[in-house]
């Protein structure tokens, strides 16, 4: 058996250790986690109230479902995840609530802050939810992307000739990708590296790599590679592993005035970007009334209760009919797309059966399982992978399919094999030369400069960009919250304000709001976030600067900037514990989220004891020796 075949197994044997992992967790917490703290980590709302109910598009019957407006508890629902409906039962007996499930699982058609609209398995369903009192809505087991990820591993495997074989054998292994040779194509709108990547793209026949450390412009870069590809082929398929990665790509090539259609719907919800999805485009075209009424006259035929010969003749006809207006409507929305834009999961829709693409561009391609990668390039001829290594990993959550290699994506292991395909780009345009200084030095060997125009880019005069403000001061100590739920620092969550309070006040209150200069605070612990946030509310202080001021985990981070940037890591024990701040990844993406001021908050003592903050709080502080 070939090298490929045994390491694309180890994968699944990974991939399976994840899934029993997380089905074991979602069991446990299903049974054991009471409904505030599922609430309180995003995974479900509770009490929600039913909105306006229809059939959409796709045929299928979809509710409203809403909560409490204004919560400050970020949300993880989001289209395509499977959700449970659930009612809360009170015992007489032992005077405790519990919950009771029902019986059905159900999809999110899209999410926003305090709404979604979720596709139940049949109209009866409704029924049952509208009879409740006091229902709640959390997530499910996401049964069908591990699914997907199996199926595609499983064919990649099974393929013993062909593009997928070809494919396969090269990403394992150390055979040199094919390259066109032209003489480099000029684009002065863009800097040389982001202009070298742009040829290398549309030099491979196989596989390219472009490589975007923070605000180097990898959007930039992709969108025109993308548009240029587009000059040599009708259509390509472009994909993400996150719905809000594929909505910024989309958004970009919208700008540029490609036609995108989105399959499956946007995070991002608003007439933008509603317009260019595939049932908002499927419902806009001049044939869908005609098919509107056929579906109805068919849920009409199929509530009759006498079915003679004649029934099923009529049902058949009416069938057929609305078969031949899908599929007409259908090609019609394709044929006009040069760019169809999908997440990875979702490159398995059936609407995208059948479908072969030239090129497969996929985004963030670093934050992306393997195993996810492979049901998109299915469909492709060629591979262009975009993304950082050196940002926030792909989320596994069992410790044995982390240390087994789950963690390494495709986009490592080709960076590995195949550094000649590679572009790293080297100049960005988001910071502060020495807020970036360290990121370049510790990732990217020095490679990352930054933009003469923002090099020198501050808020104050003769301010320092980056400041560690020790919380030894404050004796503040982390704690664990509600059932281990979470881990805060109340004192070190205090000075953060105070910290934010000061800074503004010499500012200015004028100068903040005429330059809208806006603040993110980061921690990754999403229990200090949210007693961040809550302090936040409380404090009259803030009031007027709310909507400048954005409080979140590094994850909600990804792939935003402000112009000044918090961060409160937390931790303070006299072992030097730091947890899965040992992720470095995860810092590298906190500490440059910063366009002017960056000010790091944590105890020395405590994260000192690690190298690498170690050498971050020498460099703040001035003392490490430039390398």
């Amino acid at each position: 058996m070939n090298n490929s075949i045994l390491q694309l197994q180890q994968q699944r044997m990974l991939l399976q250790i994840e899934y029993n992992h997380e089905k074991e967790e979602f069991r446990k917490q299903t049974e054991t986690m009471g409904v505030e703290r599922k609430v309180r980590r995003g995974d479900a709302w509770f009490p929600v109230s039913l909105g306006r109910s229809y059939y959409n598009s796709l045929n299928q019957m979809v509710v409203e479902v809403s909560r409490h407006e204004g919560s400050d508890i970020e949300h993880n629902f989001e289209s395509g995840r499977p959700v449970c409906f659930f009612t809360m039962r009170h015992d007489p007996k032992t005077g405790n609530d519990s919950i009771q499930y029902m019986s059905f699982t159900a999809t999110v058609s899209y999410a926003e802050s305090d709404r979604m609209v979720v596709a139940l398995p049949d109209a009866g369903r409704l029924v049952d939810l509208q009879r409740q009192d006091a229902i709640g809505v959390q997530l499910f087991f996401d049964e069908t992307s591990y699914r997907l990820m199996f199926d595609a591993l499983d064919r990649v495997m099974r393929a013993t000739s062909g593009r997928l074989a070809d494919l396969r054998e090269m990403f394992y292994t150390k055979a040199p990708a094919r390259k066109l040779s032209f003489e480099p194509i000029r684009f002065p709108w863009l800097n040389p590296s982001q202009e070298q990547a742009v040829n290398e793209v549309l030099r491979a026949k196989d596989v390219a790599v472009v490589h975007g450390p923070p605000g180097t412009g990898k959007t930039t870069t992709l969108v025109e590679a993308i548009y240029e590809t587009l000059r040599r082929e009708s259509q390509v398929l472009v994909c993400a592993q996150s719905n809000m990665a594929v909505d910024w790509i989309s958004e970009k090539l919208v700008d540029r005035g490609v036609a995108v259609l989105r399959i499956g719907n946007p995070t991002r919800v608003n007439d933008k970007m509603l317009s260019f999805t595939y049932e908002r485009r499927f419902e806009a075209h001049p044939d869908y009334p005609q098919l509107w009424s056929i579906r109805k006259a068919i849920r009409e035929l199929r509530g009759q209760r006498k079915r003679a010969d004649s029934w099923h003749q009529k049902m058949d006809r009416l069938k057929s009919r609305a078969t031949e207006l899908e599929l007409r409507i259908r090609s019609s929305l394709f044929g006009e797309a040069r760019v169809i834009a999908c997440t990875l999961t979702g490159a398995a829709n059936r609407v995208l059966e059948g479908e072969k693409y030239s090129t497969l561009f996929i985004d963030e391609a670093a934050q992306a399982l393997e195993a996810a990668c492979w049901i998109a390039i299915r469909k492709a001829g060629r591979v262009v992978l975009a993304g950082d290594h050196c940002q926030l990993p792909p989320t596994v959550k069992s410790i044995a399919a982390l240390k087994g290699g789950l963690g390494k994506t495709l986009m490592e292991r080709i960076v590995e094999q195949k550094p000649d395909v590679v572009t790293l780009l080297t100049m960005q345009y988001r910071m502060n030369e020495r807020i970036m200084q360290f990121s370049s030095d510790y990732f990217y060997n020095g490679a990352v400069t930054t933009a003469p125009e923002v090099s020198h880019r501050g808020i104050l005069d003769y301010d320092r960009p980056m400041v560690w403000v020790d919380t030894a001061d404050v004796d503040g100590k982390e704690e664990f919250v509600g059932e281990s739920f979470g881990r805060i620092n109340r004192a070190e969550a205090e000075l953060t304000l105070a910290t934010l309070q000061e800074y503004f006040d010499k500012i200015g209150k004028n100068r903040i709001f005429e330059e809208s200069i806006d603040v993110g605070i980061i921690s990754p612990y999403r229990a200090q976030v949210q007693l961040l946030r809550k302090m936040i509310r409380q404090k009259e202080y803030f009031r007027p600067y709310r909507r400048l001021i954005t409080v979140n985990t590094v994850d909600g981070f990804q792939g935003q900037e402000r112009d000044i940037i918090l961060i409160s890591l937390v931790r303070s024990n006299d072992g030097g514990d730091i947890g899965f701040l040992r992720d470095l990844r995860r810092m590298n993406v906190a500490i440059t989220r910063a366009r002017m001021k960056l000010i790091i908050l944590g105890s020395a003592q405590t994260m000192t004891s690690h190298p690498f903050y170690k050498r971050l709080y020498e460099f703040v502080e001035g003392v490490s020796k430039r390398s």
